[in-house]
């Protein structure tokens, strides 16, 4: 077989009892894994549903811990799947050819399977099969693969009476005795008898029959000598016989410290390259270099020691220059001086979504004399200092990225920062130093991203049963009024105007400065329209609503402040509004899979719709556009430009970046050639538009040295001359755009 799809099959990468599994390259050359079924299992249709479920299970849980699928036909005559293709060895072939793992590897694998067992079982998700084979080892953490006999939590699909689903040595004891009861528990027990294998080089329960180990996993205990001291009672724990006994993952990493990505990495030296510091001009690191905190972790540059006090630790400005390091003169030079090489991770992935959800929501904290009122200066002011403000509010709580917008000055009224995180509903931050002006607390579940509206700061704080949007007086943070929104289907800002969908899918209109309602009716032509998009532009807000069989869009352009259809449009495909640039509407196009295949550029002064094909499917599109030039953020880790005005022709990208960050928000695209995105672990990197080029990225900002749990990373904020962003620490902080090569 030489093709599987639209994939040419170069070599056999491995075989397996269901399936052989191939290096694949895509039409633009992308290398893939593809898993290509046995003909005999071909015509078995208990075999084909497995299949499906497998490929539903690996969609279901693509992240920065799998394997990202990219396509798959389980209906094919031969059925295939192919994924991202992962270069790195299994766990099962590291410890054969070199033997039991360090201490200090054997954490980083622990902590990294843990993290992978959070997304998939937060995916609905139980593996069921993890063991050595199933596990690679990348510069960027372990991988799990193959979902063959997973199982959704709510599947309906279970496992016929009398048939063993799994591998012995690293099945749980409910697998043996309940097997339709098997919950996530199980894989926190495979997890436990997969480290006493990276420790060991054997199992916990060892023997050359699988009867006997089957009997030993239900009722011996297991053997943990060689394990390190250290990490023996939590995996003994994990091998629990009961599964309410055992840790859940969040549980097993938080029981690692210090930061486990400090260890050493499964991979030779020469191939941890991704995990240093930016090297500059003659080998200089570019992360800041000193004494370091109490904490162990090093002080910003320009401050000597971790702050005595709370209240000195709210802003730390950083000084912006390198001793010992020539200052280019031009800025041009200072980003020449900057790019560096583009690095490929091929397991690389990328999470859903633009804007992040925080959480919060509660009594205010008054601001103190000294930050009372509407000082923060503009952005045009004052020479720039980077700084860092450590937390937002006494309420904040760590762990979480704050989110953060900007608002310039306008006609006299000053700048405005606003960020939301984990305990703080809204905070208003000077821009030029990071001071907290003031701050809300919260005891929401989440909070959106605070914006500012008819003069007002809005925030949508939503409970386990009810949604609020607040607005507070933008000055001292003093609450103005608040309306019920619950049950809502979206919560928009347009300007002055906050749009709701209701339930059935009405849509009301509220003044942004005094909540009261400007409009409410159903759109024309909309049952249950989707919200999102609005152009400062125009003015106008987008409504897009496919129909039922995905063959076509319905997309509205509606005067927010009137509920008036300004012009409305049913376009070709499954579409979805993402942005608007120069009077012209973006949209992604969906296949029937949800996989992005094309950018759609809509003209409503000339009506002209231009749809640019991208070379291959992806999943998981973050998209930013600038000069017709559409920048998607892919799952994978990979960053695609795709002309939007190119028509004919084979699809074709721009340039095609691969980085080396595993999960990250959305792209925010600036004047000057510049793209910027966050990493999970805090991370800003920007990219030079022009070719695709990382020209710079600040040091990672943990919390206790493990990564956020977030469903989406925060977009960050940007403003002349200056990025602002948020970092897994509780941080806020301010960088020069013009010299990335100073962060």
């Amino acid at each position: 077989m030489e093709y599987a799809g639209s994939y040419r099959l170069e070599a056999c990468l491995g075989s397996g009892g269901m399936g052989v599994v191939h290096l694949a390259r895509s039409a633009s050359g992308l290398r893939l894994a593809v898993k290509v079924v046995h003909q005999q299992y071909a015509a078995d249709p208990e075999f084909r549903a497995r299949f499906r479920q497998e490929v539903a299970a690996a969609r279901r849980v693509s992240g920065a811990f799998t394997a990202p699928v990219v396509d798959a036909d389980p209906d094919a005559e031969r059925p295939w799947m192919a994924t991202s293709y992962i270069p790195g060895p299994t766990l099962a072939e590291q410890v054969k050819s070199n033997g039991p793992m360090s201490p200090a590897q054997l954490r980083r694998l622990t902590a990294g399977l843990a993290e992978a067992l959070r997304d998939i079982h937060r995916a609905g998700v139980v593996h069921r099969d993890l063991k050595p084979g199933n596990v690679l080892l990348t510069d960027n953490g372990p991988k799990v693969i193959d979902f063959g006999i997973s199982r959704p939590v709510d599947s309906d699909l279970r496992t016929e009476t009398g048939k063993l689903i799994g591998s012995p040595p690293y099945m749980a004891p409910e697998q043996f005795q309940r097997p339709r009861e098997v919950g996530p528990a199980a894989d926190v027990f495979a997890l436990g008898s997969l480290l006493v294998h990276a420790a060991t080089g054997r199992g916990p329960f060892d023997s050359d029959s699988p009867y006997i180990v089957a009997y030993q996993v239900v009722h011996d205990e297991a053997d943990l000598v060689g394990l390190p001291a250290d990490l023996a009672p939590l995996v003994g724990r994990c091998l629990a016989k009961d599964p309410e006994k055992r840790p859940t993952p969040d549980e097993i990493m938080s029981e690692l410290s210090p930061p486990s990505y400090e260890a050493d990495a499964f991979i030779p030296a020469q191939r941890r390259s991704l995990e240093r510091p930016l090297a500059g001009p003659g080998g200089e690191q570019r992360t800041h270099v000193g004494a370091q905190s109490p904490s162990g972790r090093a002080p910003e540059a320009g401050t000597a020691s971790r702050p005595a006090s709370r209240q000195d630790a709210k802003h730390e400005p950083k000084t912006a220059t390198k001793s010992g390091a020539a200052e280019p003169r031009t800025a041009a030079d200072r980003r020449r001086r900057a790019k560096w090489p583009a690095l490929a991770v091929g397991a690389a992935v990328l999470v859903y979504g633009g804007l992040w959800a925080a959480q919060g929501f509660g009594d205010s904290r008054a601001p103190s004399s000294g930050q009372r009122g509407s000082g923060a200066a503009t952005t045009a002011d004052v020479a720039f200092t980077p700084w860092l403000a450590t937390d937002i509010g006494d309420t904040a709580e760590r762990g979480t990225a704050p989110a953060c917008s900007y608002t310039p000055s306008v006609s006299g009224v000053s700048a405005t920062l606003l960020c939301s995180t984990r305990g703080v509903a809204a905070a208003r931050l000077d821009p030029a130093d990071g001071r907290v002006l003031w701050s809300h607390g919260s005891k929401a579940e989440t909070t959106s991203v605070p914006v500012v509206s008819g003069g007002l700061v809005h925030s949508v704080l939503t409970s386990t049963k009810t949604t609020r949007l607040q607005a507070y007086e933008k000055d001292d943070g003093t609450p103005v009024w608040s309306a019920d929104v619950s049950g809502s289907q979206g919560v928009h800002h347009a300007g002055d105007t906050v749009l709701v969908v209701k339930p059935d899918g009405r849509v009301e209109a509220l003044n942004g400065a005094t909540g009261k309602r400007r409009w409410e009716h159903r759109l024309p032509g909309h049952v249950a329209p989707v919200l999102g998009v609005h152009s400062r532009q125009t003015g106008h807000v987008y409504a897009a609503e496919s129909s039922e069989d995905g063959a076509t869009t319905l997309v509205s352009a509606v005067d927010p402040e009137t509920g008036e259809l300004a012009w409305q449009r049913r376009l070709d495909g499954n579409l979805e509004p993402v942005t608007t640039e120069r009077g012209a509407l973006f949209l992604a196009s969906l296949d029937a899979r949800s996989m992005t295949d094309a950018v759609v550029r809509y003209d409503p002064g000339s009506r002209d719709v231009r749809r640019a094909p991208l070379p291959y499917l992806v999943s998981g599109a973050q998209m930013a556009v600038r000069d017709d030039t559409a920048y998607l953020l892919v799952s994978g880790g990979t960053l695609l430009a795709v002309d939007t005005t190119r028509t004919g022709g084979k699809p074709k990208a721009r340039w095609q970046l691969e980085t080396d960050v595993a999960r990250s928000s959305g792209p925010v695209v600036t004047a000057g050639d510049r793209l910027y995105f966050s990493a999970a672990d805090g991370q800003l990197i920007t990219v030079d538009t022009a070719d695709g080029t990382l020209i710079g990225r600040t040091k990672p900002r943990l919390a206790s040295g493990r990564l956020a749990v977030m469903a989406a990373l925060p977009v960050p904020a940007t403003a002349p001359g200056r990025i602002y962003a948020g970092a897994p620490d509780g941080s806020v902080f301010a960088v020069d755009s013009e010299n990335p090569d100073t962060w």
